[in-house]
């Protein structure tokens, strides 16, 4: 055994001597001073050396391995020394490029559905109106004609900043972007010494919160957009036909859409949104409901500063996500929120 590890320091000195540049010496340490290289083959093979001998025969290895390693970084060292300045490996300017298969970055597809549907609206006069996501109740419940002991209020449904039940004007996360045209109103009365003097036509694109329980089609903070309009004389009619043009305008010419009668305190009266669209290219065309509409509710107006005597106006609100599922057939809405590359890719 001791004539094996002389004849492999032997052989591994001459091996160093003849590697004449960096690829050759990376070669080399692998072969006697890698993992699996042959120093460590010779450590392998102490179990068939007599016990005896074998406090002696380690030692040995251990030696060689030391003056190896030693030797390697001396020859790498002069291998440094002796390259010119700013040497490297030669670029050749004429071979085609790599395509990266990380692909080029783009928004995130609730960020496009915002955009999108920002733009058609834009496109029947509405502007971009924006509020907090931080509310108080006078914005969040009490113009909106959710009075004290409504079932809205209770802290189960709502993320209270404020305890309810100490403070006289609690705060909380908003559970809906209405509270933004309750501010849009205010501000208009504001800006005319105290009444309404101009139509208002905006949307109000923004997240809301709500403790529910996360499943496939609900979370516990997602996006919803708010459209207000008032003037003078708005019926039923234009609200219908504004949801009609958008329901055309984004999933196209044989969307259909459908009120159906149902209760809301800030709108009087009060309807739910169904669109009737196609939720992928190998489904039949389906009713989905989006959101709940109406005219704004008289007492609303009021307390807001207009003159319902003069005014009147129509009101809806859908959930961004809902309409990005229905769009692109996203079964579960989790997946807009999980980071998965993979799906964020397909979209």
């Amino acid at each position: 055994m001791s004539d094996r590890i002389d004849q492999l320091a032997a052989e591994a000195r001459a091996g160093l001597h003849s590697a004449n540049d960096a690829q050759a010496l990376d070669a080399w340490k692998s072969a006697f001073l890698g993992g699996k290289g042959k120093v460590k083959g010779l450590l392998a093979a102490v179990k068939d050396v007599p016990a005896a001998e074998r406090p002696a025969y380690g030692a040995r290895v251990n030696t060689l391995s030391k003056e190896l390693e030693e030797a390697f970084a001396l020859r790498r060292g002069a291998f440094a020394a002796s390259a010119p300045s700013g040497a490297g490996p030669v670029l050749d300017v004429t071979e085609p490029g790599i395509h990266s298969s990380t692909g080029v970055g783009r928004s995130h597809i609730l960020s496009r559905v915002r955009d999108e549907l920002v733009d058609v609206f834009a496109r029947m006069g509405f502007s971009v109106a924006e509020g907090p996501e931080l509310e108080d109740d006078e914005h969040n419940f009490i113009k909106l004609n959710i009075p004290q002991g409504h079932p809205a209020r209770d802290p189960i449904d709502n993320f209270y900043v404020d305890d309810p039940s100490t403070s006289a004007r609690p705060r909380m996360m908003r559970s809906q972007t209405s509270t933004v045209q309750v501010r849009v109103m205010e501000q208009a009365v504001a800006a005319g010494g105290g009444r309404l003097t101009s139509p208002i036509k905006v949307i109000a694109p923004g997240r809301v919160y709500r403790p529910d329980t996360v499943d496939a089609t609900h979370s516990f903070m997602f996006h919803q957009i708010e459209g207000l309009y008032l003037d003078r004389g708005v019926t039923m009619v234009e609200l219908k036909s504004t949801l009609l043009h958008f329901a055309r305008a984004y999933f196209g010419p044989e969307a259909e859409v459908r009120l159906r009668p149902t209760f809301f305190p800030f709108t009087e009266p009060s309807a739910e949104l169904d669109l009737k669209i196609r939720l992928r290219p190998d489904q039949p065309v389906r009713w989905m409901e989006v959101g709940g509409c109406g005219l704004v509710h008289p007492r609303v107006l009021s307390m807001c500063g207009v003159d319902t005597g003069e005014w009147s106006g129509f009101a809806f609100g859908f959930g961004i996500e809902r309409l990005a599922m229905g769009k692109y057939g996203i079964p579960d809405i989790r997946m807009l929120y999980a980071n998965d590359a993979r799906f964020l890719t397909q979209l």
